[in-house]
């Protein structure tokens, strides 16, 4: 016989996790399934293994979406600052790296044995290594996986996307919801390294570890912070934040000297371009950057040509480095599908989609973890 339980929820990551514990605190008889041999590996892999778990200063502006209103609801009900009570609660040391970005002083591990901890004292049962091979939408939902038969009035689909394959991404979110008839955009690679064509690589190649401060407008957006040059292309924060709005085929725009007077500086010694140059940037891309060939001092408009050039550098991507390399995935499950205030598919009752598979992308800096606490909290709430 299956085993029958009130709330199964699929996916032990970040959204899943808080999914199930509010459910839990609500005396409901949860089961989170992992197909992992252990839950929350995303979370130990981010930050550089420290986790990035919020953003002091989350808004709707810094998410993505088809519908950029969809996040509000959420967003307002669960704050950064509550699940920085959690963290505090379990005195957990952390500090703000920089732009309201927090971190664990340790690792990220505290995170996710903390989860474990909430889950336990809400009487949630997780089981890992487990895998989903069928779902029914009969009364109630029944499941079939590889620890046996489960039948549930709520089903949570907490899947994530497609990037970072090696810790077990799939498609299996999106499959399950189109399964159910519901409407999935185009997924796409999010904070994401991007590569550079032949040409330009044959050019700026060889730069691969410099990293200069620069701002980056993409899509309408612009962003100040570090990028950095690769083997294959560009990357840094500036680079993973302009990717989410970056259109194949269209050109970024990069000031490659913010907040300077580059004309000025370039006219007091215009004589010696090159000494500019390598008082402004790293010796080896002062030493790449073109410069006019010339017998003598250059004029004011020729001067002022390059400055331009370093303040307007316009460069078009070959691509993008993939889902193996993207922090997140752009797109997915159509948020018109789905009640901003409880995450409960219209079409399917009982069915709620949580965190990274719905069309909802955070912007680097920890915002994507909001969305996943603030979604699970939402979620849980309800289920």
């Amino acid at each position: 016989m299956p085993a029958a339980v009130d709330v199964l929820v699929v996916g032990g990551g970040a959204a899943g996790l808080m999914c199930a514990i509010e459910a839990g605190k609500r005396g409901r008889r949860v089961v989170v399934l992992e197909h992992n041999p252990q839950i929350g590996r995303k979370i130990l892999i981010s930050g550089g293994g420290r986790c990035n778990f919020t953003n002091l200063y989350t808004r709707p502006e810094n998410y993505i979406s088809a519908n950029p209103h969809f996040a509000k609801s959420a967003l307002a009900r669960y704050h950064p600052q509550d699940f920085l009570d959690l963290v505090r609660q379990h005195r957990i040391p952390y500090h703000e790296k920089t732009l309201g970005q927090l971190f664990c002083d340790q690792s990220a591990r505290d995170i996710t044995g903390m989860l474990e901890t909430e889950c336990a004292a809400a009487g949630v049962r997780i089981e890992t290594g487990c895998a989903v091979r069928q779902v029914e939408r009969a009364n109630p939902f029944r499941l079939v996986t590889t620890l046996g038969g489960f039948e549930t009035e709520s089903l949570v689909v907490a899947t994530g996307g497609l990037s970072v394959p090696k810790v077990g991404a799939t498609s299996f979110g999106y499959d399950l919801a189109r399964q159910f008839g519901l409407a999935v955009r185009p997924c796409r690679p999010a904070l994401v390294p991007l590569t550079l064509p032949p040409e330009a690589l044959q050019q700026f190649g060889e730069l691969a570890g410099v990293s200069l401060p620069v701002e980056i407008r993409a899509g309408g957006v612009t962003f100040a912070e570090k990028m950095l040059f690769t083997h294959r292309g560009l990357s840094g924060p500036a680079i993973l934040q302009a990717s989410s709005y970056w259109e194949p085929g269209t050109e970024l725009e990069i000031d490659l000297v913010p907040d300077i007077d580059v004309a000025a500086r370039l006219q007091e010694r215009r004589a010696d371009l090159r000494a500019v140059l390598s008082s402004l940037f790293p010796q080896r891309f002062a030493a790449r950057w073109p410069l006019p060939h010339t017998g003598g001092p250059l004029g004011d408009r020729a001067i002022q040509t390059i400055a331009d050039g370093l303040h307007h550098w316009r460069v078009r991507p070959a691509g993008t480095e993939g889902f193996a390399k993207a922090e997140v995935t752009a797109g997915g499950v159509d948020t018109a599908e789905l009640s901003s205030q409880t995450f409960e598919a219209k079409k399917v009752p009982g069915l709620f989609l949580i965190g990274e598979v719905l069309d909802v992308t955070g912007q680097l800096g920890g915002f994507n973890f909001q969305w996943a606490w603030a979604s699970g909290f939402a979620a849980g709430q309800v289920v």
